[in-house]
C-alpha cells in the first residue's frame, strides 16, 4: 500500500496559493474560453500548487483538507477565471468520491505516483451486465467537467439482476483510457471546462470499482479512513456545496470590476461626472455587495456544518443536510442577483467582447443552473422537512 507522510498547509496558505495564480488565470481566461479547455500552462500551475490534491487521501500524498478549504480556494480561483475554478472544484469533488471506494481501487487511482484527476457524472445513463469478477458497462454520460485533463472518471450506472431488473444505483470508477470523449460542450458560459460526454462501449469494471450510491449517501462505505476527518463528510451536502465556491468568486470579481470602474466611468445623459457620485449607483453597489456577503455567509455555514460533523465523526441529521443543500442554492441565487445588479450599474458596455464582465455573467449564469444546486429544489427539500412533510423528491439529501 502506498504511504506518504504529507505536511498539510493551512486553509490560508492554500487560498494564498490560489490568489498567486490569479494573474496567470486572468491572462489565460480568453484563451481558455476560445479553446474550450483549460490551458496546459494553467493545469501545470494548479498541479504544482497542489490544488488538485485538496481531497486526496494523505496516504497517497494528498492533503485531505475540508470543505471550507475547497470552497475558499475555488472562490479565489474564480476571481481569475470561472472555468478553471469550476474544474478544480469538480475534480476535487470527484477525487473525494474516488477515495470512498475500496482501498484496491484507491491504489489504482492515486497510487501510480502521478497526480490523479477524476471527473464524473452521477446520472445512471448506462446499462450494466454482471459477469465474473465485475460488470460489463455501456453508456454515455453528459457532462464531465475537466474531461480533457482527467485520468479517471466516476460514472453512474444502474445495477441489474439476472432478469435485467434494476436493483440498485451505483457509481463506477473507470480509467479515462477506457472511455471515449465526445466533444459536445458548446455552450454560452463556462466554455473552458471541457464538460464533454464520455462514452463506454462494453467496458469491464471489476467489482472493487463499483459501489452503491444509496449506501454511500447513508455513509455505508467499503473503505476506512478513520473515525473522523474529510471522508466522514456527508455525500449529498458535499456534492451540492462544492459547486458554490466558484459562484462566490465570480460575484466578487464582478463587484471588484464594477467598483473600480465607477470612479472614472460617467453615467451617460446625466450631470454625474462619475458613477461613484450617484446615490442610485451607491445603493445598487451596496445591495450587490450585501448579496455576495449573504452568499458567502450561507456557504460558510454549510461548510461548517459538514466539517464539524466530519471532525467529530458524527452524522449530519437529515434536516441539516437539507439546509446545506438549501444554503448552496440560496448562495447561488444571491450571487446571480448581485451580478445582474452590477450589470445594470455598469451599463451596456458590460456586454462588449473585450469586457471580462460579460464572461463572468455568462459563466455564473451557466454554472448557476446546475441541477444539484437548483435553488427552488433546495428550498422545497428543506421546506418539506421543516413542515414534517414525509414526501421525498430525491435521494440526494
Amino acid at each position: 500500500m502506498t504511504t506518504t507522510d504529507t505536511t498539510v498547509p493551512t486553509t490560508a496558505e492554500f487560498v494564498a496559493r490560489a490568489a498567486a495564480l490569479r494573474p496567470l488565470l486572468c491572462e489565460h481566461a480568453p484563451r481558455i474560453e476560445a479553446e474550450r479547455r483549460i490551458t496546459d500552462e494553467v493545469i501545470d500551475a494548479l498541479t504544482d500548487a497542489g490544488l488538485f490534491k485538496l481531497t486526496v487521501p494523505r496516504r497517497f500524498g494528498g492533503y485531505e483538507t475540508d470543505m471550507r478549504t475547497l470552497v475558499d480556494v475555488s472562490a479565489e480561483l474564480a476571481e481569475g477565471d470561472g472555468s478553471t475554478s469550476w474544474v478544480v472544484a469538480v475534480v476535487n469533488t470527484c477525487n473525494w468520491l474516488a477515495a470512498l471506494f475500496p482501498l484496491q481501487a484507491q491504489e489504482e487511482v492515486f497510487g501510480a505516483g502521478t497526480d490523479a484527476r477524476v471527473t464524473g457524472v452521477f446520472g445512471p445513463t448506462a446499462t450494466s451486465r454482471r459477469v465474473d469478477g465485475g460488470w460489463r458497462v455501456s453508456g454515455r454520460w453528459y457532462y464531465n467537467s475537466g474531461a480533457w485533463h482527467s485520468t479517471w472518471a466516476v460514472l453512474g450506472l444502474p445495477l441489474t439482476d439476472e432478469d435485467g431488473e434494476v436493483v440498485d444505483q451505483a457509481m463506477a470508477l473507470v480509467p479515462r483510457t477506457d472511455v471515449e470523449i465526445q466533444d459536445v460542450w458548446h455552450v454560452a458560459g463556462m466554455r473552458g471546462t471541457g464538460s464533454n460526454c464520455l462514452i463506454a462501449e462494453d467496458v469491464f469494471v471489476p467489482e472493487h470499482r463499483v459501489i452503491s450510491v444509496p449506501r454511500a449517501i447513508d455513509g455505508a462505505l467499503p473503505t476506512v479512513h478513520g473515525d473522523t476527518g474529510l471522508f466522514r463528510s456527508s455525500l449529498s451536502p458535499l456534492l451540492a456545496l462544492g459547486l458554490a465556491g466558484p459562484q462566490i468568486g465570480l460575484g466578487r470579481a464582478a463587484l471588484k470590476l464594477v467598483t473600480e470602474k465607477a470612479g472614472t466611468k460617467p453615467i451617460s445623459y446625466t450631470y454625474y461626472e462619475t458613477q461613484a457620485d450617484s446615490v442610485a449607483v451607491q445603493l445598487e453597489v451596496a445591495e450587490a455587495a450585501m448579496k455576495i456577503d449573504t452568499a458567502q455567509l450561507h456557504v460558510r455555514r454549510a461548510a461548517a456544518d459538514i466539517d464539524e460533523a466530519a471532525a467529530r465523526g458524527g452524522d449530519l441529521d437529515v434536516l441539516i443536510r437539507a439546509r446545506v443543500r438549501a444554503d448552496s442554492g440560496h448562495a447561488i441565487k444571491n450571487v446571480l442577483e448581485a451580478i445582474n445588479t452590477l450589470l445594470n450599474v455598469h451599463g451596456g458596455g458590460s456586454f462588449a467582447d473585450a469586457n471580462p464582465l460579460q464572461r463572468i455573467w455568462r459563466d455564473a449564469s451557466t454554472a448557476g443552473r446546475h441541477a444539484v444546486a437548483t435553488p427552488a429544489v433546495g428550498r422545497e427539500i428543506y421546506g418539506k422537512l421543516l413542515l414534517g412533510v414525509e414526501e421525498r423528491i430525491t435521494p440526494f439529501v
